[in-house]
């Protein structure tokens, strides 16, 4: 599984119109699973992204967590992280999960943060999303699960 991981101030998402996620201080997580990924993957960015610390202490340093300043997290599907862009110019991703794989691992992946504590907020899988993001620092980090 691939992820972006986002320090936020404030996120949301809408589908219609509607805003149907939205958190304030936190994490905006962009998660693609890949063909042949399963819930080892989902489980290891889950544990990685629950401890990561990225939130500023007392003295400035990133030496705080998502938990340890009772943030939130905002879990979006994205199969575009799975692109392909070394040859030619349009990408491909066929390295993305089927759709049905990426929409069980997706939710897997956002329950699974979820019983870790952390509030969760979601996006919808496969629909036309639109978020709104306030990047805090800005912070912004990739991670994949095959990079153990």
């Amino acid at each position: 599984m691939r992820a972006v991981i986002q320090r936020v101030s404030e996120a949301s998402v809408t589908v219609d119109q509607q805003i149907i996620g939205q958190i304030q201080a936190g994490l905006l997580v962009l998660v693609c699973a890949m063909r042949g990924d399963d819930k080892d993957q989902a489980d290891y960015l889950v544990k990685k992204i629950a401890k990561l610390r990225i939130f500023q202490d007392e003295t400035g340093k990133m030496n705080r967590s998502v938990h340890d300043i009772a943030g939130s997290v905002l879990v979006i599907s994205q199969f575009t992280l799975a692109a392909e862009t070394h040859r030619g110019n349009r990408p491909g991703f066929s390295t993305a999960a089927p759709p049905a794989e990426g929409e069980a691992l997706y939710t897997y992946f956002a329950d699974q943060l979820a019983a870790q504590g952390v509030p969760v907020a979601r996006g919808s899988f496969g629909a036309d999303m639109k978020v709104r993001l306030l990047n805090d620092g800005p912070v912004t980090i990739w991670m994949d699960s095959t990079e153990r």
